[in-house]
């Protein structure tokens, strides 16, 4: 029979309990709306479907009003569906509660109720509950949330800056890392941390067209991030009344959407939570005008709480040029481009006097002047410690200077000089004679340094195939003979040259290889990547068309060939930057060749001399292109020597003199900022740490045992899951439906992108988890207890409580008061065992029991063990109390803490928002309030009997 669901019942839903009691809103034909009053959550379910269980007590039962006063029930009536119970108050005076108002924080003894009911669970879900449980609490109190569970290598100033940024209330950010240090990753890192913590549930991310697949994939496959590619096309298909509000997580091209006013007006109405803007230093603005573009990120800034901008770093682009990403963060701070030139004028002296304090250990007059000016009064009892060598008081006085420097909180940006750990470079160059064949082609920049694509459209000619005759084919053959012990990553600018040269080793030289183009889906580039990674079986050689260079971490390898080069030193660096990052072990080899005088020896001349690209990232290199670019271009063909060498010569200069003034103008203490240092270093450490143990293994056996997901090995560290027959749950997230290649190896990870990379906070790892303790699985068990030392037919009782808090997740309560497993274990006499007895000590002596047995024995016991699990309660109440106590404590020093930091550096720097301070106060009010209101809550009760 179906369910009647009328508005204002109250029901409790089985998967998410934690959303407190729920109230019937609508049912519209097949569709039933729920409003949790406790969360503020609202969910819609089929009805015919809908995992829900009707509240009803029954005398004897305490229930509790909306207002607070509790009452013990003696009647229920039902009047048209709706519940009205009778009872007596504390004070013994009769009242009337009608269930329309009863409290949305009442807890429900679910598991008391299956226990009388029959429902008895199996031992070992019973053990998994408990462990489940035991790692909830675990990983909601880590530090490590959203940090960690990245496949990415952890690197110091990237954890820094993501732990800074995402614990802000509505970050707004400058993110202006030098190429090559993972701004990319810290945006990931900071939206990570921010939807696990629940600060954030709706995230836009706008980048430019040709990044959206770097992004898309970078997304799925470090963070497991599930991000909704939006371009004209998907919006125009979708039936939704604002396509944009089906998706948490959306990536858009900015080209599409400023050019698509029905777009713009959905993204405006669907409201973000946070902004992440790829590349805003494209964003155009002066202070006469702005571009389509800055405007449309300027209006969405302006209604989105956080936002986060990625750029190049600052000083590349010039000081107007990084006012206009400032304005974008806070324009009442950044309103006054004059003033904001006077003002960072201030901050140089400070910078280089911090340099001097960290090159020296101490300061000359001269800089201890520019201090004292800078700090006032308060910073003399600092330079006098400084002076006698107090080393901490250096740390005190830089992070004092920090706190006042006027972008300190906003931009973060650091250097490869400041950061260390790249490796070198050694560049081998190779010129080749030019082959006749080339020299009958007509112009243009793609025959001038591609001139094999001239040549592939006429192969259905019965011409040779251009590989039969350029020198480069042969001589990338006798290369990657020489290498033959060498993984080689190829890239060229074409997708068909890499497919042309794939034909071509295996016809010429049976050398095994795969290739990586634009044509391909995700899974085949996953294919071609993880055949190139693998160490034993593998390809030696992966060839790339340009794309290869976007997004993938080949660092396993260290030899790159450039079949050809860029016709932008970006792409060129993009290229090297797939192999040379922090953590490659070895020097990169670089092996260029080119056709000998011909434009890419001219090319790749200006590369070499001109900007010294090859051997050094070259951060001014989109400086010189745009300046020295249509000149280079109208030589690259030209015959005369003289004017192409006058040019290198100028372009080589004009490098210097930048390069120079960009080290002159570092500024120590924002890179100082950024870096983290220890901070940094404790989180590598920490999550070292964490890879080294072994009980997420063990744990996931359990899990999968339980729910029967068959696993077996693949290699070293991976294993292969399938479902088996017995499956229990088909909603387990496996993430295949046939079958799943794991590893738990960080290492493996990163060269195998085909495995899925387990952490605890994978969606299979929290969905299991969710799966077991949002629903009944192992809330009861009965079982045998093998004990010499015990009478046969003694009963033990064994009860999980949770000490838990309804409230929003964004409040982040579980920091204070984690949903910790507090077990009791009761004897006859009403003692507590369980401090004297482990958990898995008993639990090795258990033997199940078959469930008619056990539901027999349970019902003859029912009195007894009613009353014992009320003793329990109270066993366990003064310790929730006194956790309770504990929380309220920790939430009132640690946001008081925080409160009193922010006040005290508004007062110093403006950057501080009011509405950072005022939502940090509201956050202390709300979290205490919610805290007040935490209940125990039976968990799980397992009945042991002495045999």
């Amino acid at each position: 029979m179906a369910q009647q669901y009328l508005p204002g019942q109250r029901w409790i839903s089985d998967s998410e309990a934690e959303l407190g009691l729920g109230t019937v809103l609508t049912q519209d034909g097949r569709m039933l709306t729920m409003l949790y009053p406790a969360t503020g959550e609202t969910r819609q379910y089929a009805t015919r479907s809908a995992p829900l269980t009707r509240v009803r007590f029954v005398p004897g039962d305490e229930v509790t009003h909306f207002e607070g006063w509790k009452m013990t029930v003696r009647e229920v009536d039902d009047i048209d569906g709706l519940l009205v119970y009778h009872g007596l108050d504390t004070q013994n005076e009769a009242r009337t509660l009608p269930e329309t108002q009863l409290s949305n924080f009442i807890q429900f003894r679910l598991a008391s109720d299956r226990l009388f009911a029959g429902q008895i669970d199996p031992l070992n879900w019973f053990t998994l509950r408990y462990h489940t449980l035991q790692h909830l609490s675990a990983q909601s109190q880590s530090t490590l949330t959203g940090l960690a569970g990245v496949r990415a290598q952890p690197i110091a100033h990237q954890l820094h800056i993501a732990r800074e940024v995402a614990d802000r209330i509505a970050p707004r950010v400058l993110l202006a890392d030098e190429v090559g240090l993972g701004k990319t990753i810290e945006a990931g890192l900071v939206i990570h941390r921010q939807l696990l913590s629940g600060r954030v549930s709706r995230v836009l991310i706008l980048v430019p067209e040709n990044l959206q697949h770097q992004w898309l994939v970078e997304m799925r496959r470090r963070f497991n991030l599930e991000v909704a590619l939006f371009d004209a096309e998907r919006f125009l298909q979708s039936d939704a009344s604002n396509p944009f509000e089906d998706s948490q997580l959306a990536l858009v091209a900015l080209e599409w959407l400023q050019d698509d006013e029905h777009a713009q007006d959905a993204l405006f109405a669907a409201g973000w939570d946070l902004l992440v803007v790829d590349e805003a230093h494209h964003l155009v603005w002066h202070p006469e005008g702005a571009s389509p573009q800055y405007q449309l990120v300027e209006q969405l800034a302006q209604v989105t709480p956080g936002v986060l901008l990625l750029t190049a770093t600052p000083e590349q682009l010039g000081l107007d040029s990084h006012f206009a990403r400032l304005r974008l963060l806070d324009p009442n701070r950044f309103h006054d481009l004059e003033a904001f030139r006077a003002e960072s004028g201030h901050y140089q002296p400070v910078a280089e006097a911090v340099q001097e304090l960290l090159d020296q250990g101490r300061l000359s007059d001269q800089a201890r002047q520019t201090i004292l000016n800078f700090l006032g009064a308060q910073g003399q009892e600092l330079l006098d410690a400084v002076n006698h060598g107090d080393a901490e008081a250096g740390q005190r006085l830089v992070r004092e200077l920090l706190d006042r420097h006027g972008t300190g909180r906003l931009l973060f940006r650091n250097t490869r000089a400041a950061v260390q750990g790249f490796p070198e470079r050694q560049l081998h160059a190779y010129p080749l004679p030019c082959p006749e064949q080339y020299g009958e082609l007509a112009g243009g920049e793609q025959a001038e340094l591609y001139p094999e694509v001239g040549l592939q459209d006429r192969q259905d000619e019965g011409e040779p195939r251009w590989w039969t005759f350029d020198p480069r084919v042969e001589w990338l053959i006798e290369t990657l003979k020489t290498l033959k012990k060498h993984k080689v990553l190829v890239i060229c600018a074409h997708a068909e040259t890499a497919l042309d040269l794939e034909d071509a080793l295996r016809v010429r030289s049976g050398i095994p290889a795969t290739v990586f183009h634009e044509g391909m889906s995700i899974l085949e580039r996953d294919r071609a990547a993880a055949y190139f990674a693998d160490e034993e079986f593998g390809a030696q050689v992966l060839i790339c068309s340009e794309i290869g260079s976007e997004g993938r971490n080949f660092q396993f390898a260290h030899h790159l060939a450039l079949f050809d080069l860029p016709a932008h030193p970006d792409l060129l660096e993009q290229r090297i930057g797939r192999l040379d990052r922090i953590g490659q072990r070895h020097t990169i080899q670089l092996h260029v060749p080119y056709l000998e005088n011909s434009p890419q020896a001219r090319l790749f001349q200006w590369y070499h001399q001109a900007l010294n690209a090859f051997l050094n990232t070259c951060p001014t290199g989109n400086a010189l292109q745009h300046r020295f670019g249509p000149r280079l271009l109208a030589l690259l063909d030209a015959a005369a020597a003289e004017p192409f060498q006058a040019l290198l010569e100028e372009a080589r200069s004009e490098r210097e003199r930048l390069e120079a003034e960009l080290h002159d103008g570092r500024d120590r203490l924002l890179e100082l900022n950024s870096a983290g240092g220890e901070k940094g270093a404790a989180l590598v450490e920490a999550i070292a740490e964490q890879d080294d143990q072994y009980s997420l293994p063990i744990y996931m056996e359990e899990l999968f045992d339980a729910f029967g997901i068959d696993s077996e090995d693949h290699s070293e560290n991976a294993l292969i899951l399938r479902p088996s027959e017995k499956m229990l749950d088909a909603s387990f997230p496996l993430g295949d439906d046939e079958a799943v290649t794991i590893t738990y190896d960080r290492a493996q990870a990163l060269s195998r992108e085909d495995m899925q990379f387990i952490t605890w906070e994978h969606p299979m790892v929290l969905g299991g988890m969710d799966l077991v303790v949002s629903g009944s699985m192992g809330n009861t068990a009965v079982a045998l207890l093998k004990n010499k030392a015990l009478k046969p037919g003694t009963v033990l009782l064994e009860l999980l409580f949770v000490s838990e808090v309804v409230a929003p997740r964004a409040l982040q309560l579980a920091r204070f008061l984690p949903p910790l497993a507090i077990r009791c274990l009761l004897d006859a006499n009403g003692n507590d065992l369980a401090p004297k007895v482990a958990f898995d000590t008993i639990n090795d002596q258990l033997e199940s029991v078959p469930r008619a047995s056990a539901n027999k024995f349970i019902q003859a016991q029912r009195d007894v063990l009613g009353k014992r699990i009320a003793v329990a309660e109270s066993k366990v109440a003064p310790g929730h109390a006194k956790r309770v106590g504990e929380a309220q404590q920790r939430l009132t020093a640690d946001l008081d803490e925080e409160l009193a930091r922010l006040i005290a550096l508004k007062a110093v720097n403006p950057s501080v928002r009011d509405s950072e301070i005022d939502a940090l106060r509201k956050q202390r009010e709300d979290g205490l309030a919610m805290l007040e209101k935490a209940a125990l809550r039976l968990e799980a009760i397992r009945v042991l009997v002495a045999g």
